[in-house]
């Protein structure tokens, strides 16, 4: 008896469409993808429930006739190729004819369309791939597509699905992107009634830019035309202290891609002026002849191949390196100063990454000033009730925190400040220059670390609520993350339409500060990744309270205040460098100096 045997038609189906379908968000892309393809002026995204319960993408484009609407659900029959010849040089967004009956597939889909000049519209429903009506209905010029329940003749792959909040995180995520590649189309996007989304189609790209992020100061222009590639879009500055990890949209063609060749070209021009691993945000756009580069590489088609990738490599960076300013070395190069302490060791209390730590206090001849004496003017958080008192010897047997011993580490004397910014100080090894702000920050940090690790920050009800209007991903990165906030002592709560309310922050910061760190919180957690453990959306808030807690740079200090954050920062577990990567301490050795004197 035969083994092998051939797949019943709607398992083949399902089976293919696992390779397009993977969630919601793919859904959505798709069917966006066709509207675009078919000349979509204005594209409306709705999801329920994340889009498990349903996705309706409603268009004005072209729209299609009763031939071809029932055509369109067949599976490999498209419009937009015709012969073998025609996949050397794709020019539109979809090609392969498989969207719509994949989806079909694994739903119950309706779609209904009208062509342009047509007195009357078609209507089609297919349940898991049969059709179940066709009929001639009233409907607006262009096509609406209604996907209910996704996945319900699949439960192995509906299981699969996140929650309802991190699927609708995601279809946000690609209309943004959708809407920043093509600034002439208008989005709407919505979850639940809610709007998340909403651009007016845009004159250039700098407009529509403005439209999804604002006034971005802190990115600097790209644009480029070389090898017959055109490069233009924004990216982090290098002296960016935004996110370690920002957002990348990179589109080749208008096309959304992940590509191994451009995100090492990004690399390298930022590898150029900083040996600080990152992943910068950018955000980039490639123009290059269809016939050199192949789409046709990845089920999703969010992979390409370059015909002369090196080229393609080395221009984008060259782009990436002029806009950052590269080339130029400074007259005088300080070392930065190396870690005072080995590596931590991995901590013992679940929810807390190690290196987080608070030492002992050292009450050496440095005549360290107590706290008490007006260091909370300066913005210092070390009288308050809500973080650890420095004057109390911490037991850090059973947290395994990594600490340092501050007998291993010779104190450093202050001299004075170099513009209110700087603080000059001197030890047995030479002159060291300190980042006033960073080193207070890396304390800081440090101390509200080894604060969650017993429970949760001081919180500080607002006598005047703060409103802050974000944009979707950065709010639904706050929604995602609202039980790490409470421990931060952070309330916030939807206030309608764009607009979040937060009602109690933590303690340490200054009322003046809030508004300003909760956005740029909000703009930290939406660059961590999704799927990103709780420690590091710990590690990630307090950094940034941390940030906006430190005393500031323009800020005179008293010699008693320097020796504070001097020995503090001595106690620290990692000393060079503040929670976002940014060097604390630059050091001209004794060695070098008399080196430059012709002394040895």
């Amino acid at each position: 008896m035969a083994r092998i045997h051939t797949l019943p038609p709607d398992l083949a189906n399902q089976i293919a469409a696992g390779e397009v379908v993977e969630r919601p968000a793919s859904v959505v892309k798709e069917l966006v993808e066709n509207a675009l393809d078919a000349g979509a002026r204005r594209i409306t995204i709705a999801v329920e429930l994340g889009g498990k319960r349903l996705i309706r993408i409603e268009d004005d484009a072209e729209g299609m006739d009763a031939d071809d609407a029932r055509l369109a659900i067949e599976r490999h029959a498209t419009s937009k190729i015709a012969r073998a010849d025609d996949l050397g040089a794709i020019r539109t967004l979809g090609f392969r004819g498989e969207a719509l009956p994949s989806i079909a597939s694994v739903s119950h889909f309706t779609l209904r369309t009208r062509a342009r000049g047509a007195q009357s519209g078609t209507e089609i429903k297919v349940n898991a791939g049969a059709v179940a009506s066709v009929r001639e209905v009233g409907a607006p010029e262009g096509t609406c597509v209604e996907v209910a329940d996704l996945f319900y003749n699949l439960p192995a792959r509906r299981k699969f699905l996140k929650s309802d909040t991190a699927e609708a995180t995601q279809v946000s995520r690609l209309g943004t992107q959708l809407a920043l590649g093509y600034p002439e189309v208008g989005f709407t996007v919505t979850s639940g009634g809610r709007t998340l989304l909403q651009c007016p189609p845009a004159p250039n790209l700098r407009e529509r830019f403005f439209q999804l992020f604002g006034d971005r100061p802190d990115l600097v222009d790209v644009k480029k035309e070389a090898g017959g590639l055109a490069i233009e879009g924004f990216v982090a500055a290098l002296g960016d202290q935004g996110p370690v990890r920002g957002a990348q949209n990179v589109f080749v063609n208008r096309r959304i891609v992940k590509d191994r060749t451009i995100a090492h070209a990004i690399s390298e021009a930022y590898n150029v002026a900083t040996i600080k691993e990152r992943s910068p945000e950018v955000h980039l756009f490639l123009r290059i002849a269809p016939d050199r580069v192949d789409v046709n590489v990845h089920p999703t088609k969010a992979e390409v191949r370059f015909l002369e990738q090196s080229l393609v490599h080395e221009v984008l960076r060259r782009a990436l390196g002029e806009a950052l300013g590269q080339g130029r070395a400074p007259e005088f190069q300080f070392a930065p100063v190396q870690s005072f302490a080995p590596e931590p060791r991995p901590m013992g209390i679940p929810g807390v990454l190690a290196g987080a730590a608070v030492g002992n206090r050292w009450s050496g001849e440095s005549g360290l000033q107590a706290p008490g004496s007006g260091l909370q003017n300066a913005g210092f958080a070390t009288e308050h009730p809500g973080l650890p008192n420095p004057d109390a010897r911490l037991a850090t047997e059973n947290s395994g925190l990594a600490t340092q011993d501050p007998g291993l580490v010779r104190p450093m004397i202050p001299l004075g400040q170099f513009r209110d910014t700087f603080i000059i100080a001197i030890d047995d090894e030479g002159v060291a220059i300190v980042d006033q702000h960073v080193a207070h920050e890396r304390v800081l940090f440090e101390q509200v670390m080894e604060r969650l690790t017993t429970g949760r920050l001081e919180s500080q009800r607002l006598l005047t609520p703060i409103v802050l209007e974000l944009s979707p991903g950065q709010r639904d990165a706050l929604a995602q993350h609202a039980a790490t906030l409470e421990r931060f002592g952070i309330d916030i709560e939807h206030f309608g339409g764009a607009s979040l309310r937060v009602s109690a922050v933590p303690a340490v910061l200054e009322p003046r500060d809030c508004e300003v760190a909760v956005r740029a919180l909000a703009e930290d957690l939406e660059g961590l990744d999704r799927g990103s453990r709780v420690e590091d959306a710990l590690r990630r808030i307090a950094a940034t309270m941390a940030c906006h807690a430190a005393v500031k740079a323009n800020y005179p200090l008293t010699v008693e205040k320097m020796r504070y954050i001097l020995e503090e920062l001595r106690r620290t577990a990692y000393s060079s460098v503040c929670p976002h990567g940014r060097p604390v301490v630059l050091r001209l050795t004794r060695r070098e100096i008399e080196k430059n004197f012709q002394r040895i």
